[in-house]
């Protein structure tokens, strides 16, 4: 959610994020809430929207001014299938690769323990849930449950109504791309 707000900034707000960081080192007041309420009342920004400008410049420095180097998609991503899952990673990197195939305008954002995907709204999720299985979680509303794809459950929000276990690259087969495609075309729809 953050990823898309973020993006969507200059069309929304005329200023990049970059640009919002430089106004809030250049004219808020100091603490988190006060700059928060800072942005709402001075810029009209909703308050969800002042909260992530908030929380990615605190992101780019320290207390003390020096920039802070946030973490990269990769060492997020390298986070999530280190260890054990290592041998996991094929699967990310293929259903990675076969969503940007759908269109330019997938991205790729990585959060603490799955990674997203998504165009204006979140179309897949892609989580290492356990040593041994990749879940991919799908927002496919009203498409039937197979044996293979099955309810979501807990994965993801409750956008996410479908997934899909996969323990190797291969698993990710027609019927895996199909699907995937199939939510990439539905999330620009509703």
């Amino acid at each position: 959610m953050g990823e898309t707000i973020v993006r969507n900034l200059p069309k929304k707000t005329g200023h990049t994020l970059d640009e919002w960081i430089e106004l809030l080192d250049m004219e808020a007041p100091a603490g988190r809430h006060q700059r928060i309420e800072w942005l709402s009342t001075e810029h009209g920004l909703g308050p969800f929207t002042a909260a992530v400008i908030v929380e990615r410049a605190e992101r780019v420095t320290n207390g003390d001014g020096v920039a802070a180097e946030a973490p990269t998609v990769e060492a997020v991503i390298a986070a999530q299938y280190a260890g054990l899952r290592e041998k996991l990673r094929p699967i990310l990197d293929r259903l990675v690769a076969a969503a940007e195939d759908l269109g330019d305008d997938v991205a790729v954002s990585p959060r603490q323990t799955y990674v997203t995907l998504s165009r204006t709204r979140v179309f897949a999720i892609v989580q290492p849930s356990t040593r041994h299985r990749v879940d991919l979680g799908l927002a496919l509303a009203g498409h039937p449950y197979t044996d293979r794809l099955r309810p979501a459950g807990s994965l993801g929000s409750e956008r996410i109504t479908h997934k899909v276990g996969l323990t190797s690259a291969a698993g990710v087969d027609e019927d895996v791309l199909a699907w995937l495609a199939e939510a990439y075309k539905t999330s620009d729809a509703d």
